[in-house]
């Protein structure tokens, strides 16, 4: 594949995403360069997807015998965000497969496109066993609706 061929990652707009959810950014996120570490966005896509889920009664952190693992995750970063910035996390699924979804997530500062998107793949296992499962039913019908 010739490097003209390969698409460079672009920032999207806020429509494109089915869901914005607000984080509030900590002191403790900027790093000595004065913005937020890339670590940071990491932490902001599970804590957006996961508090979707829990809020709409698909996953169950204490007693659910289903959990989701990450098994491959991604990001572009676009522009900086630091504190005290209230951030926006967009989030939609992309694929539901048998046992895995993969989440495009976008997060944007103040301006109206994504300063940083990617994704993420939960494959959904037993609790204890932590074999593949089928996506419960009721899970598999929230993320149907961030299709």
């Amino acid at each position: 594949m010739t490097e003209s061929a390969i698409q460079k990652p672009a920032p999207e707009p806020r429509s494109a995403y089915r869901v914005l959810r607000p984080i509030t950014t900590r002191w403790m996120d900027n790093d000595a360069y004065g913005h937020v570490n890339n670590v940071v966005y990491y932490s902001w896509f599970d804590t957006a997807v996961n508090a979707y889920l829990i809020e709409h009664g698909a996953l169950d952190i204490h007693a659910g015998e289903t959990i989701g693992l990450v098994i491959e995750t991604q990001c572009n970063y676009f522009a900086s965000l630091a504190f005290p910035e209230t951030v926006h996390v967009g989030i939609r699924v992309a694929r539901l497969g048998n046992s895995s979804v993969r989440y495009e997530v976008g997060i944007f500062g103040e301006t109206g496109l994504t300063a940083a998107k990617g994704h993420f793949v939960h494959v959904y296992v037993d609790k204890t066993t932590r074999r593949p499962v089928p996506l419960p039913a009721h899970l598999k019908t929230v993320l149907e609706t961030l299709l």
